[in-house]
């Protein structure tokens, strides 16, 4: 990938779909030409350990963090200036601003650096994350990462269970957690996981 062909890229799934793994794969790669790569990850998620990117499958890589209150464009020009840089990836994207996403696509289109963004596109209510929908208006190349359902069907839903394995269905957005907490599903058996749900989230 040449500076001419930078480009933003969203790459969307659900949970455990291997998102992170994608992404430290290509980080990798990156690095075995030579090339330098500069890895960010939302500072909220510590599940890896604070500052650092990690998969289901033993992979992980140190990165740096970035909060709602960070400017990206600004952090990534500095660093550019410091070394190179031939790739930016960007793990946990939906917690991005809706600023931020901005501010990456300023990255591509003014530094010439492609920007890889991994991320979740809707919550368990089955709402868009507000960085997953800058990213989908926004990014040049959008890529779905695919996982399953337990029934076989492409999983595009995820719901959040309590400690007893009860779905919830009313919460806060943001609830770090992994396997024991959120379960991936087809739309079908969402539905019947949430009793059927919108209609205005169930006129919430």
């Amino acid at each position: 990938m040449t500076a001419a062909m930078a480009k933003l890229y969203f790459n969307y799934s659900t949970m455990n779909a291997g998102k992170s793994t994608l992404l430290l794969q290509a980080a990798h790669n990156y690095g075995e030409r030579g090339m330098e790569v500069f890895l960010l990850t939302a500072r909220l998620d510590d599940r890896a350990g604070e500052g650092r990117i990690g998969s289901r499958i033993g992979l992980g890589r140190p990165a740096e963090t970035f909060g709602p209150e960070d400017d990206l464009s600004a952090r990534i020009a500095a660093e550019h200036q410091r070394r190179p840089l031939a790739c930016i990836f960007v793990d946990e994207a939906q917690f991005l601003t809706e600023d931020q996403v901005w501010q990456l696509a300023r990255v591509t289109d003014d530094l010439k650096i492609p920007v890889m963004c991994y991320g979740l596109r809707v919550d368990f209510r089955g709402k868009l994350f507000p960085g997953s929908a800058s990213l989908l208006a926004w990014a040049d190349v959008m890529r779905e990462v695919r996982t399953i359902c337990h029934c076989g069907r492409k999983a595009t839903m995820v719901i959040r269970q309590d400690g007893s394995g009860r779905t919830v269905i009313d919460g806060d957005q943001v609830q770090i957690g992994g396997n024991e907490t959120y379960v991936s599903l087809c739309r079908r058996h969402w539905r019947e996981a949430v009793g059927d749900r919108p209609r205005t989230q169930a006129q919430a």
